[in-house]
This record gives C-alpha cells, sequence and structure tokens, in this order.
C-alpha cells in the first residue's frame, strides 16, 4: 500500500508541474516586462503551495518506497503543505474564481489542477496513506509561519511595486488598509483551523492507526542500540 501511494505521488507532483509550466509558459508568451511577471508569478500563494506541494509529494514518494513510515519532520512539512493547499481549495472557489489575477490568459486545465485537483489530492493523501504519524497540537503555530511570511512579503513588496498578488491584499481598495487587516486575519484564522483539522485527521486510526512519534527517551535506546 505504501508503495501504491508512492507511485500516486510521483504522479500527482508530476501533473503540479506540468501545471505550473503551462500556466507560465502561457503567460510568457504575453507579457511585456517578463523579468517583473517571473517574480510576480513566484508570489501567488497557490504558485508557491503548488510548487512546495511537488517537492514534498516527490520526497514523500522517495520515503514511501524505503520506509515503512514518514519521518516526524517529513509528516509536520506534509502536515503544513497539505493546510495550505486546502486553504487554497476554500479561498479560491470561494472568493477567486470569478477574479482575473493578472496572469495574462489562465490556462483553464492548470487552473483546475492547482487550485481543485491538487489540493483534493494532497487531502486524501494525508487521510489513506500509510504511514502518518500523529502530530502534536502544539505545531499548529509552526503551520502559521509560511503564510504569515508571505503576507509580510507580500505587503512590503506592494508598496513599493503596486502590485499585490490578490485584489484583497491591495490597500487601494475602498476599505484600505483596514479591509485588508479583515482579510489577513480572516484567512489566518481559517488557516489555523484547516490547520487544526489537518492535526486531528492525523491523530485518527481510520483508515490506517497513525505512528506515534518515538518518545525521547525510545529514540536516544534506538540510537545507542
Amino acid at each position: 500500500m505504501r508503495r501504491l501511494f508512492g507511485v500516486l505521488r510521483v504522479l500527482a507532483a508530476a501533473a503540479i508541474i506540468v501545471a505550473v509550466a503551462g500556466q507560465f509558459a502561457q503567460s510568457w508568451s504575453m507579457v511585456p516586462d517578463q523579468a517583473f511577471f517571473l517574480v510576480n508569478f513566484f508570489s501567488f500563494f497557490t504558485i508557491l503551495s503548488n510548487a512546495v506541494s511537488s517537492i514534498v509529494l516527490l520526497v514523500g514518494a522517495w520515503i514511501a518506497f524505503t520506509r515503512p513510515a514518514d519521518t516526524v519532520m517529513f509528516n509536520l512539512v506534509r502536515a503544513c503543505v497539505v493546510t495550505y493547499m486546502a486553504t487554497t481549495f476554500v479561498v479560491y472557489n470561494l472568493l477567486l474564481r470569478e477574479i482575473s489575477l493578472d496572469q495574462a490568459t489562465t490556462v483553464p486545465w492548470s487552473n483546475e489542477i492547482l487550485h481543485v485537483w491538487a489540493p483534493l489530492y494532497l487531502v486524501l493523501d494525508w487521510v489513506l496513506a500509510p504511514g502518518r504519524r500523529y502530530v502534536e497540537w502544539r505545531r499548529i503555530w509552526t503551520i502559521a509561519i509560511f503564510p504569515l511570511a508571505w503576507v509580510a512579503y507580500s505587503m512590503i513588496r506592494g508598496a513599493v511595486t503596486g502590485w499585490y498578488p490578490y485584489p484583497f491584499l491591495n490597500p487601494a481598495q475602498e476599505a484600505g488598509y483596514g479591509g485588508v487587516a479583515v482579510y489577513v486575519i480572516a484567512i489566518a484564522s481559517f488557516i489555523l483551523l484547516v490547520g487544526a483539522g489537518i492535526i486531528a485527521l492525523s491523530r485518527t486510526p481510520w483508515p490506517h492507526e497513525p505512528v506515534e512519534p518515538a518518545r525521547p527517551s525510545e529514540a536516544a535506546e534506538h540510537a545507542s542500540a
């Protein structure tokens, strides 16, 4: 079963890479300032979360082929990525599906993979793949680090360039910075809520009993053996 999910992870990673490359190639050929576009493209949360997801999936495939269970560190990184992808799915489909995101021409099949099918696979992989470990509840704050860093980067760069990856981050809107703050707080809260759900799923025995992290004393004994 681990090997099956290893294969599925490779296929999912390949689909994400092709989708990102397809959208990039289409947009690259149609924008006047390609250097500016290059940075903009990789400033979208969707692109970043999908790019990281493809790497995590490939690493996860290798671990599935070579180990009986995920490592503790990989399990935590995977929990973070699943949270970001699930958030991407919800935010896009609720707030952004009908909004142009300044990518010149959106590639429909790529858009659906990055915003719908890849997030759904990441969640299903988290639930169904054997070898998942418990995630400690205190790690929920680790999940928040990347989104907060991304918001800080987006706001600082936007203040300099006037370009923001998503309309709700642009203080030029009628509500100004107050409106931006409301959106950021709401999405941050939602990310923590989703993260809590991902952690809760890591601790459920269905369909596979999760592997409990080794206690420090046990790890020391194993290392000295």
